[in-house]
């Protein structure tokens, strides 16, 4: 696919990165990719990389990741993705499993963890030894890489992804090349991504989410801009100007609470709500205000790409109303992450679309949604497909419904469901999703309740949006305010208004400091490891109840 893409469109922009000092970003053509990656996989093949051996990367989302990545596997390899915020036991326990001989590093401290437990680390900022090793190999053999790419089959591993151990040590998701294609080609077929979209690229290409979008890229031949720099989004947005962003829940979360919290009450404030609910289809709405809301996105967005965990109907229906729409869409990384999208054009709020063509989707007697099609895995790496898929159909873990649309609703994890003293059962991830949407100070929450008899909450609050309240003192002191407190009670009685009895948040404690992905409470693509956080948090837990 990579090497066609090359082919179709040589001078076509593959890729565009920030320039160091800034002003216009530097632009790539696919010709100069192809050249980069032919080099990479032709110096890794001369260093004897074997078919379907494995080869780390360490690295942050930049364009080099993308070139190691195609150069692995035009040379027969498998890569092997490692998160940058991973532990030194985290990535000795996903190298050594995974038996990789190579790796990639972005810098001298992600050298320093991958080093101890590969044949060889290579410097993302410094390749020149392997490039001119590969220009080498390809003077004396020209078509040595196209020769090794034709005798790599549908059904030979192209990436192995570690899953993020919400529920366990993380496991080796053994992804083939046929399952990469079959993302690629069914996105097209959507026909929802054109060929002169531009897309802004920053999650974690470490995870499935990002490399599914890599083989969408291949498809359809638009092109995308890469920084995965988090902190200037924002500042990206305005620069690139793309037409499609993916993106995880807590970016709309947090865009949304900035929004509704700049613009405050009075006149300005009943404005704003009558131009969301008019919504961009009103002619004086949109030109008075929601164009406003569109221009700090760029102002050519056509819509954003929703997934990693859930996101709260009530937000995606508001970006819908001001002309942003999002396309939530539903996976796991035994899924290669796209496997249920909704249609930008014709959402279904509450809901994660419907399958992607080729892919099948039902609900088992338990409710436990079941996904079969081929982009689903060949396995975990150590076990093979039988042992883990049933007659074909992956067990999913999570707890859903379909409409008469045809639509899938995810109601909840089947392992994360609460099961209070009671006996009555609450959906944790549910309402947590609409605490987020209804306070603009809530980071994280975990909602709890199991075997307890009634249900309680943590909450951590968002820097960005706290240090907007002007309050002086520490952290830890503005987080015991009266006025903290009040706003935060004032809205778990508004989310309790809309639950059952039985779900409501009955006490909550703020915490003083964040839930993070160093501390090992949040997984890369910023999901809560529930197990953890309720283990690391027992006493405080304990405390609500007595």
């Amino acid at each position: 696919m990579f090497l066609a893409r090359a082919a179709r469109t040589p001078e076509g922009v593959a890729y565009r990165r920030p320039r160091a000092g800034g002003g216009e970003w530097a632009a790539q053509t696919w010709a100069e990719t192809a050249r980069a990656v032919r080099e990479i996989a032709a110096g890794l093949i001369a260093l004897g990389l074997r078919p379907e051996d494995r080869v780390a990367i360490a690295s942050g989302t930049r364009v080099e990741w993308i070139e190691a990545d195609f150069g692995v596997m035009c040379a027969g390899g498998a890569t092997t993705t490692v998160y940058p915020s991973s532990s030194p036991e985290e990535v000795r326990h996903v190298l050594t499993d995974s038996g990789s001989r190579f790796a990639f590093a972005e810098d001298a401290a992600q050298r320093e963890k991958v080093a101890p437990h590969v044949e060889r680390v290579f410097l993302l900022d410094d390749l020149g030894e392997l490039r001119a090793r590969g220009r080498e190999a390809l003077r004396a053999d020209p078509e040595l890489v196209e020769r090794t790419t034709a005798a790599v089959g549908p059904d030979d591993l192209a990436t192995l992804i570690y899953t993020s151990g919400t529920t366990g040590k993380p496991k080796g998701v053994r992804i083939a090349h046929g399952a990469w294609v079959y993302q690629g080609l069914a996105i097209q077929a959507m026909g929802i991504v054109r060929p002169d979209d531009v897309g802004y690229l920053w999650l974690p290409l470490s995870h499935a989410f990002g490399k599914a979008l890599l083989s969408c890229q291949l498809s359809v031949g638009f092109e995308f801009a890469v920084d995965g720099d988090v902190s200037r989004i924002v500042q990206r947005l305005a620069e690139v100007r793309p037409t499609i962003m993916p993106a995880v829940p807590r970016i709309f979360e947090k865009v949304y609470a900035a929004v509704n919290a700049g613009v405050g009450g009075g006149l300005k404030g009943r404005l704003f709500a009558w131009a969301v609910k008019a919504g961009h289809r009103n002619v004086l709405a949109d030109k008075l205000i929601l164009s406003k809301v569109r221009a700090r996105f760029g102002g050519r967005m056509r819509y954003f790409i929703s997934g990693a965990s859930a996101l709260s109907p009530d937000i995606t229906a508001w970006f819908g109303a001001v002309g942003l729409p999002i396309a939530e869409g539903y996976g796991l990384t035994e899924s290669c992450a796209t496997t249920i999208f909704n249609r930008p054009d014709d959402p279904e709020y509450g809901t994660v679309g419907r399958p992607l063509p080729g892919t099948a989707v039902r609900i088992a007697p338990d409710g436990e949604v079941l996904l079969r099609g081929p982009g689903v895995m060949s396995g975990y790496h150590g076990l093979s497909a039988d042992e883990v898929l049933v007659d074909g159909w992956l067990h999913t873990g999570d707890i859903g419904e379909i409409t008469a649309r045809g639509s899938l609703r995810i109601t909840d994890r089947k392992k994360d469901l609460i099961k209070t003293s009671n006996g009555k059962y609450v959906a944790p991830q549910a309402v947590e999703a609409r605490f987020k949407a209804l306070c603009p100070l809530a980071g994280q929450i975990l909602v709890h309740g199991e075997n307890r008899k009634y249900v309680t909450a943590l909450i951590d609050l968002d820097p960005d949006a706290v240090a907007k309240l002007g309050l002086t003192g520490s952290y830890a002191e503005i987080t015991r305010s009266p006025e903290v407190t009040a706003e935060v009670a004032r809205c778990v009685d508004k989310l309790n208004a809309d639950l059952n009895p039985w779900e409501t948040v009955k006490r909550f404690l703020i915490l003083d400091h964040h839930l993070d992905i160093e501390s090992g409470i949040l997984t890369p693509s910023l999901k809560l490891r529930r197990r953890v956080a309720e283990d690391r948090y027992r006493s405080q837990l304990d405390s609500l109840y007595t």
